[in-house]
């Protein structure tokens, strides 16, 4: 018997720390990522830079979307449907690195989260599972 898909895709969300940039995402973010790539542009990061608030009220996000935004909380945007290459605009506007940003998303230090990568990763040992606590 075939799995319905969206079961299938549902199950990515038990992997602690994983989120799957799922169709239902792509829906949820999509201005949220318009917005991100409109910083492509040197005039409207300029403009972001003068007034990030009155900014964001050009584009149809939702009140969390924003709020994530001026926060800063990018696994929060990921959770909103911000995809993380058109998220990279918005911590490049702000003069952050690839990895500066991701290393705030994984709550460890630049320095640690370096190390960590450069010696192959997460460990695949520990929690696997939200539902199963293993």
């Amino acid at each position: 018997m075939s799995q319905d898909i969206h079961e299938y895709l549902a199950e990515f969300d038990d992997i602690p720390g994983t989120r799957v940039y799922t169709t239902k995402r792509a829906r949820a973010g999509y201005w949220l990522n318009q917005f991100a790539m409109s910083l492509m542009k040197a005039e409207n990061r300029k403009k972001w830079l003068a007034d990030e608030a009155a900014y964001l009220e050009d584009w149809p996000m939702t009140d969390e979307q924003k709020q994530a935004v001026l926060d800063r909380d990018y696994n929060r945007l990921l959770d909103l449907g911000g995809n993380i290459y058109f998220l990279a605009k918005i911590f490049s506007t702000d003069g952050l690195s690839f990895v500066q940003a991701v290393s705030t998303m994984s709550g460890m230090s630049e320095e640690d989260y370096k190390a960590m990568m450069m010696a192959g990763g997460r460990s695949p040992e520990g929690l696997r599972s939200i539902k199963e606590g293993r």
